[in-house]
């Protein structure tokens, strides 16, 4: 997976700016990024304190790991129906 290059305070640091009035192709340049990284990150952060985006990204990640332990779940569970099934 692709490791993250900026951080949660750090893209937030950037919309403010781009709030402030600082132009998206300026702010892109400044920064190292695309128009479109900085307009997702509108979309994803936008009116986000620091504190929120990272609850926001503790959620994703339990989230994550929630959808594993179910998928493993539901796989054990037909692997199990799948042998009781047999005729022995």
């Amino acid at each position: 997976m692709k490791r993250a290059r900026f951080t949660e305070e750090q893209i937030i640091g950037v919309l403010k700016e781009a709030e402030a009035g600082a132009k998206t192709a300026d702010l892109a340049r400044r920064h190292g990024v695309s128009e479109a990284t900085i307009y997702n990150w509108q979309a994803k952060y936008g009116g986000l304190d620091v504190s929120e985006a990272k609850r926001l990204r503790a959620l994703e990640d339990e989230n994550a790991k929630l959808k594993r332990l179910l998928a493993e779940a539901m796989l054990d569970n037909a692997g199990l129906k799948d042998l009781l099934s047999k005729n022995w």
